[in-house]
């Protein structure tokens, strides 16, 4: 029986790799697209064909993405925070999009998965389910706006004959992360936080997160999101897992105007040496909000499991010492 092939953008990344190792685990070929700097060093050696492209540049897609593929897992991204690199943020999540969703349908591909983000709902407070309306594209976060317009490219790849799903988890953690939470586990190691933040959101771990991507290839009704969360908890919560794990004192939590402080004076010395700062007001956003979802479309239709966030908070650390990251 020939095995199903998918093709992978972003698979170098933390999504990008758990998604591929969960479509090995079920017997699928895969294609993954790289740019020429990525670092290859989670996926090198696992037997999946490794192609050179950029989402940039809709040639590059088109010649990259080979024919026969079943499904295309569009993971690739830009999770900036910082306004001095919007306008390369949307060339990624929306022109990319758009790319992708091109190459798809001229190479006759069935599904495209895109991931997306509990962002691109946008400004929004309290609950979040899939039929809270949008207001991303007023935003005045690009990383939000950019996630809903991307959405909105792939979704016009439905006309065109493409079975167009969105994935869209909140704050995802587990093993393979090397830029986005686990950079707290160093802060708190190195005395770098200065306290915690007073925000509440939902919680995924990466592993279910790959699952349901995997689940949609199948599964996902055509046209819908799902969002994937299920652990609502403080980011205190958060926090004080991590400094138990790293037998250091629990950071307090401190009011959402210190870190809107610090936000401001460091956007104005980044306006100075050009430099991004460590912490914007987007960041801050995130940060102090508060959001959170329930899981019960993508537990339906996708088999989604929720897990503990100790669980989530301990395999990432785990995975980080394995590593020699910490």
């Amino acid at each position: 029986m020939t095995k199903r092939k998918a093709f992978v953008t972003g698979g170098t990344g933390f999504v990008g790799v758990n998604v591929i190792l969960e479509l090995l685990k079920q017997d699928w070929d895969v294609v993954a697209l790289h740019r020429a700097s990525s670092d290859l060093t989670f996926i090198k050696d696992l037997g999946i064909e490794l192609v050179e492209g950029s989402i940039r540049d809709g040639a590059s897609i088109m010649s990259a993405m080979p024919e026969g593929i079943d499904t295309v897992f569009h993971i690739a991204g830009n999770t900036n925070q910082w306004k001095a690199k919007n306008a390369e943020q949307t060339l990624d999540n929306v022109d990319g999009t758009r790319h992708v969703v091109d190459a798809a349908v001229a190479k006759k591909v069935r599904r495209m998965i895109v991931t997306s983000s509990i962002a691109s709902y946008g400004l929004v407070e309290g609950e979040v389910t899939e039929d809270t309306k949008s207001n991303a594209d007023t935003s005045w976060i690009n990383y939000q706006k950019s996630k809903y317009l991307g959405e909105l490219e792939a979704k016009k790849g439905i006309e065109r004959g493409l079975e167009v799903i969105s994935i869209n988890p909140a704050v995802i953690m587990g093993p393979y992360d090397v830029g986005t939470w686990s950079r707290m586990f160093l802060m708190i190691r190195d005395d770098q936080l200065p306290g915690c933040p007073p925000g509440n959101t939902t919680y995924t771990h990466v592993e279910e997160v790959a699952k349901a991507h995997v689940a949609a290839a199948d599964k996902g009704e055509v046209g819908s999101n799902y969002l994937l969360g299920g652990t609502n908890a403080p980011m205190s919560d958060m926090m004080n897992i991590m400094a138990e794990l790293l037998h250091k004192p629990a950071p307090r939590v401190l009011p959402g105007f210190v870190f809107k402080m610090v936000a401001f004076l460091q956007g104005i010395k980044a306006s100075i040496t050009g430099k991004e700062p460590q912490m914007t007001k987007e960041m801050v956003y995130v940060l102090t909000k508060n959001v959170f979802t329930h899981s019960k479309k993508a537990q339906a239709d996708l088999g989604y499991q929720c897990r503990p966030l100790r669980e989530m908070v301990e395999d990432c650390y785990n995975w980080m010492v394995k590593e020699g990251r910490i």
